[in-house]
């Protein structure tokens, strides 16, 4: 049962951290501070104030552009929040406690990783280190997995991948596999344990085949794919066969 006060505040934490996690994913790939300098106008480069900067209001009230030059702001800075809000409300209103929190700040590490790598094909270490480190702590509210399984899980899961990209590279003479779907795997590991694995592998690898089938990505041998978007999104699934298996 979601708990509706527990709810409303997932919901507003979400939206926080999803404009903040936006502005990361639109600045971060093109070498912009995000934590330094104020918000400002793509368009005219006013510098924007408190009422413009109320997540999801904001984005609202002026209908998604600059109130002074009528320029678009960026769709993702409100679907971030959106998304933020929604998995904060759905962890925290259905877990109301630290196992809750936990599991709203994976969604969100997660959301925000699967984005950049769709849009950059990057999965920086800023951020699937300290997910794996939260998989060793915060992680021991939110699944029941004993730290063996959670070791031998991070230490398989980057392993695998680590030995694949190396294969690939001595066979092929090139990259075929990034080190940042290594870490990340590891740290879902951290997160899962070692019996996620196989399942996150399976589903993730099916995602990736569907989508590059239904957008023509299949036809080309140089297209790339990122494992790390499909990866994000295997983990619900392969955590209930999980649960149900075991």
């Amino acid at each position: 049962m979601i708990q509706p006060v527990a709810a409303l505040i997932g919901a507003l934490a979400g939206a926080i951290a999803g404009s903040f996690l936006g502005t990361l994913i639109l600045r971060w790939p093109d070498g912009r501070s995000v934590i330094r300098g104020r918000s400002a106008c793509d368009g005219c480069g006013r510098t924007l104030g408190a009422r413009d900067l109320v997540p999801l209001l904001s984005a609202m009230i002026q209908r998604g552009h600059c109130r002074r030059c009528g320029a678009r702001i960026a769709p993702l800075h409100g679907r971030m929040e959106a998304g933020c809000a929604i998995i904060g409300a759905l962890a925290i209103g259905g877990v109301p406690d630290v196992g809750g929190m936990a599991w709203a700040l994976l969604g969100w590490l997660l959301l925000t990783l699967a984005l950049l790598d769709w849009r950059h094909f990057w999965l920086p270490d800023a951020l699937t280190l300290p997910l794996a480190f939260l998989g060793f702590t915060a992680g021991m509210w939110a699944t029941d997995v004993g730290m063996p399984d959670r070791i031998i899980g991070a230490a398989a899961g980057y392993g695998a991948l680590l030995a694949i990209a190396l294969g690939y590279k001595v066979l092929r003479a090139r990259e075929g596999l990034g080190m940042g779907d290594a870490k990340l795997l590891g740290a879902l590991g951290a997160w899962f344990g070692w019996q996620t694995l196989p399942f996150l592998l399976l589903i993730a690898s099916l995602l990736g085949l569907v989508v590059m089938l239904v957008t023509g990505g299949a036809r080309q041998r140089t297209a790339r794919v990122p494992l790390g978007t499909f990866l994000a999104l295997a983990v619900l699934p392969a955590w209930i066969i999980v649960l149900r298996l075991f």
